[in-house]
């Protein structure tokens, strides 16, 4: 077999056989085969596509590629949640407490923001002391004492992912769907899962820009999951607006709190609700009604936050700030943005909100990046508000005072202000399962 061969293949648009893929899957991590003939393979897929089976065959190797996690020292159902990524997207914090609390398991593996995309492991690791790279037997200790862990992406899980992705980055070929689906599910099957209920995001603050894309990436995930036997479902969520008014680290973890205490902004909470209530579900705790009234029931009286605290503890944190928020570090530097007109926030660019977090150091442009956990944006007004000139829409928080003018520059342009007020768009748009 010949790289050379399958590079032909996909170019004149004709299938790869799983035969092929794992082949080539192999070679390529094990370095036999060079990167410039992946990147000729990549773009031939992002031109031809492929079809269910060889992507199918692709998210398998993927998986296949490195260690795959055994959970079967975990006593019960252990379920999972992945969001495709978006901005003041914290649901990860709040959601896994709720479903630990009514006694499914979760063992979950994350991994940290890049660009305007933040990361449940840096949110987590913003709290004091928190340690998310546990060996595998603490790891699992935790979940079995306290139902729920959250940890860093292992280097040793699908490895052929991290060097795809690599590579697609800098050949301008990550808008492929089967590249996208691979390596989502190429990690989320590598974890030993029974459940696993899929968050996926659309709009401009997000990777699928319209809800058809959107739907289709859900689909693809959901029939593969099924493929390797798990029970599968996708929530479409809005991303053209940030998701609760906090965005940043520990402004993000604070407004965890508040929501696990029933506090927290509509949208968030519904998503949360709705995400928690259908992982009960899958995982046969009742019907969706049922799990939905039990979610609330621990939101209501404190044993959902009170999970929250005891694994923070269990991992090394310190689990007086969840109590306490104000116990969390402050930034030195803040601004008041103000709106430059009377209006109606028609819309905003969700991923230019995002760019501001990053700007004011609430990100990373590359791994390397060390991040500011005090920076970020607390919003006044969202989409759909109305707002006075003069009047406040956000206030941005950064150790770097020399950050606040490029934070409050990109803000302002992403925000739309006009004479109609929007039409009301739902924050949870479809169901994919």
């Amino acid at each position: 077999m010949r790289m050379y061969d399958l590079i032909k293949k996909k170019r004149d648009g004709k299938s790869l056989t799983a035969q092929e893929i794992k082949w080539f899957i192999e070679n390529y991590v094990n370095g036999t085969i060079p990167d410039y003939q992946v990147s000729a393979l990549l773009m031939a897929i992002y031109f031809n596509g492929m079809d269910l089976e060889e992507t199918t065959a692709l998210t398998f190797a993927v998986r296949d590629s490195g260690d795959t996690l055994d959970f079967s020292d975990v006593k019960g159902i252990r379920v999972d949640k992945h969001s495709t990524g978006g901005v003041g997207d914290k649901t990860s914090l709040i959601v896994a407490p709720i479903v630990a609390t009514l006694g499914v398991k979760v063992a979950k593996m994350s991994g940290r923001g890049l660009g305007h995309t933040g990361g449940t492991v840096d949110k987590l690791e913003s709290i004091p002391g928190f340690n998310t790279g546990l060996g595998v037997d603490e790891f699992l200790e935790i979940v079995n004492r306290v139902g729920i862990a959250i940890v860093g992406q292992s280097a040793e899980l699908a490895p052929a992912d991290k060097l795809l992705y690599a590579l697609r980055d800098v050949t301008a070929t990550v808008e492929s769907l089967p590249l996208i689906v691979s390596s989502i599910m190429g990690k989320k099957l590598a974890a030993d899962d029974d459940c696993i209920v899929l968050d996926v995001k659309t709009g401009s603050g997000s990777f699928m820009k319209t809800v058809e894309d959107s739907k289709r990436l859900a689909r693809l995930m959901v029939d593969i999951g099924k493929q390797a036997g798990k029970k599968m479902l996708a929530l479409i969520t809005d991303m053209d607006r940030p998701l609760g008014f906090n965005i940043g680290n520990i402004l993000e973890v604070k407004e965890a709190v508040e929501t696990l205490r029933g506090k927290g902004p509509s949208d968030l909470t519904e998503i949360c609700i709705a995400l928690a209530a259908h992982m009960l579900s899958l995982a046969e705790k009742g019907t969706y009604e049922e799990c939905e009234d039990k979610v609330k029931k621990v939101i209501a009286d404190g044993s959902a936050l009170k999970t929250f605290a005891d694994m923070v503890e269990a991992q090394g944190g310190d689990s007086r700030v969840i109590y306490d928020t104000s116990l969390f570090k402050e930034a030195k530097f803040s601004r008041v943005v103000k709106a430059e007109k009377s209006g109606y926030i028609v819309k905003v660019d969700t991923e230019g909100y995002g760019t501001a977090a990053l700007l004011l150091g609430a990100g990373r442009n590359t791994k390397e990046d060390k991040i500011d956990f005090t920076a970020g944006i607390i919003l006044s007004k969202k989409t759909g508000d109305f707002v006075k000139a003069g009047e406040a829409i956000a206030t941005l928080y950064t150790n770097s005072g020399e950050k606040l003018d490029a934070g409050e520059r990109k803000l302002i342009e992403s925000t739309v202000i006009g004479d109609e007020k929007p039409a009301y768009k739902p924050i949870i748009l479809d169901k994919v399962q």
